[in-house]
């Protein structure tokens, strides 16, 4: 598949059409990861007006939704069907006739080799900055320290875990990359603002762990932004999006064992409620 180099759309679309594409992007945006953006830049701005600092603050990432086991697996795994519909939204929508909305964005295996090893490089340019960013932000106490898993996992605990991984990496980058690259464009965008565009929102939607998460997400969503224009597929982002989370969500109970400064709960574990939102992002 060539970049996601191309020029704008040959025939410029009229105004009704205009008007019906914005009016798309902005109900698809106010349903999922729009939606979760402003409660998380709402759930901020509390976190900063609380009389808690915030480096004393606790955000969870993959909380438990009720204390029977049983129950608790099953509305997991609904919450993370239901995401995955969104992103089945957005992909019909994409689709045109004669024209595979998947194949357009990237979404396949017909280079999965290739697409595994920019993933995996992916995870070195952004995973250990990013994480490092995270420490020196704790150290400063301007991230929310973020429990990224349960730490009296069970059994069924690490593949709800993969799966949440997973659901996190198609939400955000087909969305972020592969729907909202291609409307903006036909709406006669130039790739910078998109991509910065871009950039802007998933910082926003990662406002609710702190300051710290904020400089990194809008980092990662410059850098996957260039890669999504230059390589034309999304699915490398989603793999190291993907990659990325697992070892947060699955290590995190030995991050917070071996560096409980760092990566525990706070001491008091505190939060001014937990953070609303209607797709969790991670």
């Amino acid at each position: 598949m060539p970049p996601a180099d191309g020029p704008a759309p040959s025939h410029p679309l009229d105004g009704p059409a205009r008007a019906r594409l914005r009016w798309e992007v902005g109900i698809v945006l106010a349903v999922t990861l729009g939606q979760s953006a402003l409660y998380s830049v709402l759930a901020l701005v509390r976190r900063l007006t609380a009389t808690v600092p915030l480096g004393q603050q606790q955000a969870q990432l993959n909380p438990s939704r009720d204390d029977v086991a049983a129950w608790d697996a099953a509305y997991q795994l609904l919450s993370v069907f239901f995401d995955l519909a969104l992103v089945a939204l957005v992909v019909f929508l994409l689709w045109e006739p004669g024209k595979s909305a998947l194949r357009r964005i990237g979404l396949d295996f017909t280079r999965f080799g290739g697409d595994l090893a920019r993933g995996i490089l992916l995870i070195v340019v952004i995973g250990v900055p990013g994480l490092t960013l995270y420490a020196v932000g704790r150290a400063l106490g301007v991230t929310v320290a973020v429990a990224a898993s349960p730490l009296d996992a069970a059994w069924w605990t690490v593949p709800l875990l993969l799966l949440s991984a997973l659901r996190a990496g198609l939400l955000e980058e087909v969305i972020m990359l592969g729907y909202l690259f291609d409307r903006l464009r036909r709406l006669g965008w130039e790739w910078w603002p998109i991509i910065i565009a871009s950039a802007t929102l998933r910082a926003a939607y990662h406002a609710y762990q702190g300051l710290g998460p904020v400089l990194g997400n809008f980092a990662m969503g410059i850098v996957f932004g260039w890669c999504y224009r230059r390589w034309g597929r999304v699915v490398p982002l989603v793999i190291a999006h993907t990659l990325i989370d697992v070892i947060a969500f699955v290590g995190y109970p030995l991050a917070a064992a071996l560096w409980p400064a760092l990566f525990g709960p706070p001491v008091p574990a505190a939060s001014p409620s937990p953070t609303p939102s209607a797709t969790p992002t991670g």
